[in-house]
């Protein structure tokens, strides 16, 4: 069976990215992790079920599908604060503890800011999703025998794009009220990629507290306690005159 793909959202350049662990300043307060705010979702049902790969689909095309939609939802989800994004503001591509540094297809270590590194993971993502030598969509053709080592490359970026929103631009996606929906992709995201392996535990252990509330299942809400039973003085009676 196949799945139609394609790659809506876009927004631009290219390579090969590395973290690494060198700290910017003082850790600020997670405010993502706030019961307030982490409580707050589009779905309630358990994200497992969407993301268990069904009996009669091939395994390809299932991580195919799946990653060119977390491509295109998180791109989408950027875009929602990519003005207050800027050089200015983001000088270095941060989330939480950790500086991600830019390597090109030669290796070459370049520290840029956020929004430049964010436009190179899209453009790259781009790009591959829609390479049809890659995430081919026509009926008989192969993927090619590097095609979980690329997914698993775009799911490394894509995360880091998700810890910076949260790292850095939390506040304003809480003001434009799309926390839900962030919270909501990034539980999805991460119980797909822990389903399939696709990203080593030591890359997203800096947002360890954050998965860890998001991916257990939603509290069922209280039950309403029961309305007390009418006491006899309440009960309705004739008053003798």
């Amino acid at each position: 069976m196949r799945f139609k793909r394609n790659g809506s959202y876009t927004l631009n350049r290219k390579s090969k990215t590395k973290p690494n662990g060198k700290k910017p300043p003082a850790e600020e307060k997670k405010q993502y992790v706030e019961p307030e705010f982490t409580k707050i979702r589009v779905v309630d049902f358990d994200l497992k079920e969407l993301v268990v790969l069904p009996r009669e689909i091939d395994l390809n095309e299932w991580l195919a599908s799946n990653t060119t939609t977390f491509f295109n939802l998180i791109n989408l989800q950027y875009s929602t604060i990519s003005e207050f994004c800027t050089g200015e503001t983001c000088q270095a591509m941060t989330a939480c503890s950790t500086i991600y540094y830019w390597y090109d297809e030669r290796g070459k270590k370049t520290k840029c800011t956020a929004p430049q590194y964010v436009d190179f993971v899209m453009s790259l993502c781009q790009k591959l999703v829609t390479d049809e030598e890659i995430f081919p969509t026509k009926y008989g053709k192969e993927f090619p025998n590097s095609f979980e080592s690329l997914v698993k490359k775009i799911c490394r970026y894509l995360f880091h794009v998700l810890a910076h929103l949260y790292w850095a631009h939390f506040k304003e996606t809480v003001a434009l009220d799309l926390h839900g929906h962030l919270n909501t992709l990034y539980a999805h995201f991460i119980v797909f990629v822990r389903e399939f392996n696709l990203i080593d535990p030591k890359e997203t252990c800096i947002m360890d507290d954050l998965s860890e509330i998001l991916c257990s299942p939603v509290p069922a809400p209280a039950p309403s306690a029961p309305a007390p039973a009418p006491s006899p003085s309440s009960q309705n009676h004739v008053t003798e005159r």
